[in-house]
C-alpha cells in the first residue's frame, strides 16, 4: 500500500462521510498528503488532514479524525490507525500490504514514477541558447544539464516536450565575433569590444582554410560579412557536438534572425498594434507594456529604424504560441532577473495568462572549486570555464549530476575533486554504485539458483525491508512534484535517500542463502524487492540523464 493508495482511500472515505450526512457541505481535496512518520513507532504513514479540514466542516479537529479513523480502520492491508495529539492520524500498514509494492514495480517497470499531470499539454522548454560567439560557459552548462533533465520529468508526467534552442545569429555580439576572427586571421590583437581565447584563433585558421577565396584579400566589409557567416556556423557546429556529447539534443534550433527575414517582427507589431498595444512617441514604436504590469513602456523600434531587442521577444513568443505550444518555459541565467516583467508583459499583450503560457524560470551562478581555490580560467576560451573543461575535469556523468541535484535558485559551488572521487563522498557515485550493486546481487543470486518464481510479500518484515519499501513508494510522488515546482534536483536528492536504504537493507537483508544453505521463499522474496529497486535507480537515474552502470 502506498502514499498514493492511502490518499486515494482517504479522499474516496470523505466522500462516503459526506454523501452519508457524517460531513457537512464542503469541498473535499482531490488528493491528500501522506508522510513518512520521523518516529517509526508512530506507524507506517500519518497524514494531518483531519487538522487542515475540520474547520471547514464545523468539526474539531480531534473528532474529524476520529471519523476518518475508523474507516481506515477497515481497510484491506491496514493493520492499525492512532491518533495523536489534536488531530495527526499515524496509520499502519501489514508487511503483505507494505511488501505488494515490489511486485507493482516490477510490473511497471520503465513506466514507475510516471503519472499523467501534463497529459496533452505541449510544452516548448527553451534551454541554454547560448550565442555563438564562443564554447558554452559554466551558466549554459547549468542549463543544459538542468532543462534535459526538467524535460525529462515533464515527458514522465505526459507532456509533449518540444527541447528548443534559440539560435541568437541578430545583432551586435554577432559583429564583434566576426570582427574578432577577422582580426584573428591578420594575426592583430582582438578588438576592445571583441571576443579573445584560443577558440577564435581556432576558428579563424579553419574558416581560412575551408574557404575557396582569400577572405584576406577581400575588402573590409566583404571580408567580415564572410567570417561572420562561416564563423558563426562553424562556432554553432561545435556547440552542438559539445551538448550532444553532454547527452543533450534538441528538437529545435530555432534562428533569431529568421523572425526578420520572414518578416514576422513587423507583422507581430502590426497585430499588437491592432490590439491598440503600440504607439508611436518622440519618433520611435513603443509597446504600451506598463498596462500589464512592466515599470515602463518599452521601445519596439528606435527613432533610427533600428528594432529593439525586445522587438525580436515579441515575435519569437508570438511564434511558439502560433506552433501550437499551451506552454512555453524560458530558463535564463541570473542577469536576466530583470527582464521577467518585460516578458510577462508581453505575454500579457497577446491575451495570454502570464504564469501559464509563459513561465521564466532563473538559474544562479555556478563556481568550481579544486583544491579549495576557485577554478577561473580555461584554457580554450581563456576568459571563462566551459563545458569541456567540466566534462574532461569529471565525466559527464557527474558533471550532469552535481549541476543537476541542487535548486536553481541557489548558487552553486562544485568540489572537482569530491565529484572525482569514487567514493561514498561522490554522491553520483554512490547512487550509481546503489545501482550496480543490486545488478550484481541479481547475477550472485542466479548462479545460486534464486530466482523470483516465488513471492510471499509478507515475508518482507524486517525494518530495514519497510523502510526500503516505503522509500520506494514515494518516487512517483516526488516525480510529480518535480514536474509541478519545475525542479529536477527532488529526483536527485530522492534517488539518493533510495541508495541510502537500499544500502542498510543489503548489509542486513540476504538475498542468497548462507553458504551450503537451502534456498527459500524470503530469498526469492527479496530478489524480487532487490529488482524493484534496481528499476527505482534506474529510472531516477535516467530521469537526470546519467548512465546506469551494472558494474563499478
Amino acid at each position: 500500500m502506498t502514499p498514493a493508495d492511502l490518499s486515494a482511500a482517504i479522499v474516496r472515505i470523505l466522500a462516503a462521510l459526506q454523501a452519508g450526512g457524517q460531513l457537512g457541505a464542503g469541498q473535499l481535496p482531490s488528493e491528500v498528503v501522506i508522510e513518512r512518520p520521523k518516529n517509526r513507532d508512530h506507524g507506517d504513514w500519518a497524514t494531518n488532514v483531519a487538522m487542515q479540514l475540520a474547520g471547514k466542516f464545523g468539526l474539531n479537529p480531534r473528532a474529524f479524525a476520529e471519523l476518518l479513523a475508523a474507516q481506515l480502520s477497515t481497510l484491506d492491508g491496514v493493520s492499525k490507525v492512532d491518533i495523536a495529539g489534536p488531530g495527526f492520524i499515524n496509520i499502519s500498514v501489514s508487511a503483505a500490504a507494505a511488501g505488494e509494492l515490489a511486485k507493482v514495480i516490477i510490473d511497471a517497470a520503465d513506466s514507475y514514477g510516471t503519472g499523467t499531470d501534463l497529459a496533452g499539454v505541449k510544452l516548448n522548454l527553451e534551454f541554454v541558447s547560448a550565442n555563438p560567439t564562443g564554447p558554452i560557459h559554466m551558466g549554459g552548462t547549468r542549463w543544459a544539464a538542468v532543462g534535459d533533465s526538467l524535460a525529462r520529468v515533464f515527458e514522465a508526467q505526459g507532456a509533449a516536450v518540444t527541447r528548443e534552442y534559440y539560435f541568437n545569429d541578430h545583432g551586435a555580439q554577432i559583429d564583434r565575433f566576426a570582427r574578432s576572427l577577422l582580426a584573428s586571421a591578420r594575426g592583430q590583437a582582438a578588438p576592445q569590444d571583441g571576443y579573445a581565447g584560443a577558440y577564435i584563433i581556432d576558428i579563424a585558421q579553419r574558416v581560412l582554410a575551408e574557404t575557396a577565396v582569400n577572405i584576406l584579400e577581400l575588402p573590409e566589409e566583404q571580408a567580415q560579412e564572410a567570417f561572420r557567416a562561416a564563423g558563426v556556423e562553424l562556432m554553432f557546429q561545435e556547440i552542438r557536438e559539445s551538448l550532444h556529447d553532454f547527452g543533450v539534443d534538441f528538437d529545435v534550433y530555432f534562428h533569431e534572425n529568421s523572425l526578420y527575414e520572414s518578416q514576422a517582427v513587423e507583422r507581430t507589431i502590426d497585430r499588437l498594434r491592432e490590439l491598440g498595444h503600440i504607439f508611436e512617441s518622440e519618433g520611435a514604436v513603443w509597446l504600451r507594456s506598463t498596462t500589464f504590469g512592466d515599470d515602463r513602456d518599452r521601445v519596439v523600434i528606435k527613432s533610427d529604424g533600428e528594432h529593439a531587442y525586445i522587438a525580436g521577444d515579441l515575435a519569437y513568443y508570438l511564434d511558439k504560441r502560433e506552433r501550437g505550444f499551451d506552454r512555453c518555459i524560458y530558463m535564463l541565467g541570473a542577469d536576466h532577473h530583470g527582464y521577467v516583467p518585460r516578458m510577462m508583459a508581453l505575454c500579457a499583450a497577446f491575451g495570454d495568462e502570464p504564469g501559464k503560457n509563459l513561465e521564466v524560470l532563473i538559474g544562479q551562478m555556478v563556481n568550481l572549486v579544486r583544491d579549495g581555490e576557485p577554478v577561473r580560467m580555461s584554457k580554450r576560451a581563456g576568459t571563462v570555464v566551459t563545458m569541456e573543461d567540466l566534462v574532461e575535469a569529471v565525466g559527464t556523468d557527474a558533471a550532469r549530476y552535481a549541476l543537476a541535484r541542487s535548486s536553481i535558485n541557489s548558487q552553486l559551488d562544485i568540489d572537482l575533486e569530491q565529484l572525482a572521487k569514487k567514493t561514498n563522498d561522490n554522491p553520483v557515485f554512490y547512487v550509481q554504485y546503489a545501482h550496480a550493486r543490486t545488478k550484481q546481487v541479481a547475477v550472485n543470486a542466479q548462479s545460486l539458483s534464486v530466482d523470483t518464481s516465488e513471492f510471499d510479500p509478507s515475508l518482507l518484515n524486517h525494518p530495514a525491508e519497510s523502510e526500503l519499501l516505503a522509500k520506494l513508494s514515494e518516487f512517483p510522488r516526488v516525480v510529480a512534484s518535480a514536474a509541478e515546482f519545475r525542479e529536477p534536483h527532488r529526483v536527485a536528492r530522492y534517488i539518493e535517500e533510495v541508495a541510502g536504504s537500499y544500502h542498510r537493507w543489503y548489509g542486513e537483508c540476504r538475498v542468497t542463502p548462507l553458504s551450503g544453505g537451502p534456498v527459500e521463499a524470503v530469498h526469492r522474496t527479496r530478489l524480487s524487492l532487490n529488482n524493484a529497486a534496481s528499476i527505482v535507480l534506474r529510472n531516477g537515474l535516467r530521469m537526470l540523464g546519467v548512465s546506469t552502470p551494472e558494474k563499478m
